[in-house]
């Protein structure tokens, strides 16, 4: 199937063929007091051959020198691959407390951030080790992108077929760790992740957003219910996912300050539970809480099951471009046709 890699260069089409009519009914020279007697001799009929030749040579070669530069490509079939039709935008949080070590992974203390990796690779890869709990299928047919955010969100990774080079990416993301990056920005991470997925045509669209923490950045940032009535405008569900605890806890003795450090950490902790759960529901998604290791990964296989799209489309790896080819026969065309206007074809004046 042919397609355009600039298809909108092919508005020019029109455009040339006025070009080519203006060309055409454009007055032609003349010998003021012609002496036509020299002529007599020569052969007739070749003018109106001539003329229609040269605009019909001319015409072929500006309009395919306008294809050829709206890129021009068919795809190579033994590139093709079947795809299940879903894009899943991760947007991940990987401000300051994601670095908290409170969940562990085969009997060791992680971070929370180390545990949604590991987590997120078994979901992305499937298990290699059916000994395993953590029983996932893989997402191997799957468009994925990573979106990582603290006070501004980033593309760590764009929407891929290649899951190993989002995986090395991810490996890579550390907790911020520098004074500015210590707030948690949701809003605008979902708008962020929103806009990654409006470069995809793919049928179904979800994003899988993960914090721990509360939205605490002023306007103009998007507050998360805004971030989320802008998936709901598109009909991307967001499959929430709380990492979070109750912290901010003083360790030692219980004393009356403490008492209120608790109490402070415990609203919040409510206040950041109730904004990820409007947010799940504004946008028909569904809200997950994942405090340790297991319950992450339950998580994972919930959204795994319920996100198993049946109908399949194809994607294409390498595309075979026409672009040289029809430059090729353009300049072809035009050469050939001022070869033949300065030689058989040559008018007088």
């Amino acid at each position: 199937m042919l397609t355009f890699a600039q298809p909108w260069l092919l508005i020019l089409l029109p455009i040339g063929a006025l070009v080519i009519w203006v060309w055409s009914r454009r007055r032609r020279p003349a010998i003021r007091f012609p002496d036509s007697s020299l002529l007599l001799n020569l052969p007739s009929g070749r003018v109106r051959w001539a003329r229609w030749l040269g605009i019909g040579f001319r015409a072929a070669g500006l309009l395919l020198l306008l294809i050829a530069l709206a890129g021009p490509r068919w795809p190579d079939q033994s590139s093709r691959i079947t795809a299940e039709g879903i894009a899943i935008e991760m947007v991940v949080d990987a401000s300051g407390s994601m670095a908290t070590p409170d969940f562990t992974w085969e009997g060791k203390p992680i971070s929370r951030l180390e545990a949604v990796k590991r987590a997120f690779r078994l979901f992305v890869e499937g298990d290699k080790q059916p000994s395993e709990q953590a029983l996932l299928e893989g997402r191997p047919n799957d468009l994925i992108g990573l979106v990582t955010f603290a006070r501004w969100p980033q593309t760590s990774c764009p929407l891929t077929l290649s899951h190993s080079v989002l995986l090395r990416l991810l490996d890579a993301e550390k907790p911020r760790s520098t004074p500015t990056e210590s707030e948690t920005n949701i809003g605008d991470a979902i708008a962020w992740g929103l806009v990654r997925l409006e470069k995809t045509n793919a049928k179904r669209k979800v994003m899988i957003l993960l914090s721990d923490g509360e939205h605490n950045v002023p306007p103009p940032a998007l507050t998360p219910r805004q971030g989320a009535q802008l998936a709901a405008n598109q009909g991307i569900p967001i499959y929430v996912i709380d990492a979070g605890g109750v912290t901010g806890i003083p360790e030692g003795p219980i004393t009356p300050s403490s008492e209120v450090d608790k109490e402070s950490a415990q609203r919040i902790r409510a206040s950041a539970e109730s904004t990820m759960k409007s947010i799940a529901q504004i946008t028909g998604g569904r809200h997950f809480k994942a405090g340790d290791t297991e319950s992450l990964l339950e998580v994972y296989r919930e959204i795994d099951r319920m996100e198993r799209q049946e109908a399949r489309s194809f994607l294409y790896r390498r595309y075979f471009e026409g672009y040289s080819i029809l430059g090729l026969v353009s300049f072809g065309f035009l050469t050939m046709i001022g070869l033949l206007e300065l030689t058989v074809l040559r008018k007088a004046p």
